[in-house]
């Protein structure tokens, strides 16, 4: 996701589309974006807080379970050979493999929720860290790699994105 240039045109639809109806319910890309640039100035990494919350003025996110430091930097490292093997699982036979999988697995069930703080802003969304496509292949969802990693001007062009006619 964070590589957006390189993605198809229907690939960069459904991110834009996406992206778009989250900060609609967040109230709007400016939050959205305010929200993007509270998580990348907060140190260390908003992932890893023991109270699984990172609020800022605007709203809230939070999560039902604790994410340790070691998991996080592993994820990191998988999450740059995913756009080129187009799967954040490595090959079964790579030394990382079992490494990569334990964090899936870890990750996976964790659900997390979004809410503005005024009502009348949105309705708030959730998301999970990952898209299990089949047994073999898991990506990372596309609003949980912009909302913690890609680039804050990577996700503006996805949200100014105009799909071709």
């Amino acid at each position: 996701m964070c590589d957006f240039n390189t993605l198809t045109d229907e690939e960069k639809k459904l991110h834009h589309e996406k992206l778009l109806q989250c900060a609609n319910a967040f109230g709007g890309k400016n939050f959205f974006l305010q929200l993007l640039e509270a998580i990348r100035e907060t140190k260390p990494h908003p992932l890893v807080a023991g109270n699984s919350e990172f609020s800022i003025e605007l709203g809230t996110i939070k999560w039902n379970k604790v994410i340790f430091n070691d998991k996080l930097q592993l994820l990191i490292k998988a999450r740059v050979n995913e756009s080129k093997q187009d799967n954040l699982l490595p090959a079964k036979d790579a030394k990382n493999y079992k490494k990569i999988l334990n964090v899936v697995r870890t990750l996976k069930p964790i659900v997390f929720n979004v809410k503005p703080a005024e009502k009348e802003d949105g309705s708030g969304f959730f998301f999970q860290s990952f898209d299990v496509i089949d047994e073999n292949t898991t990506k990372l969802n596309p609003v949980f790699d912009a909302l913690f990693f890609c680039s804050v001007d990577t996700v503006k062009k996805v949200l100014n994105y105009e799909p071709k006619a």
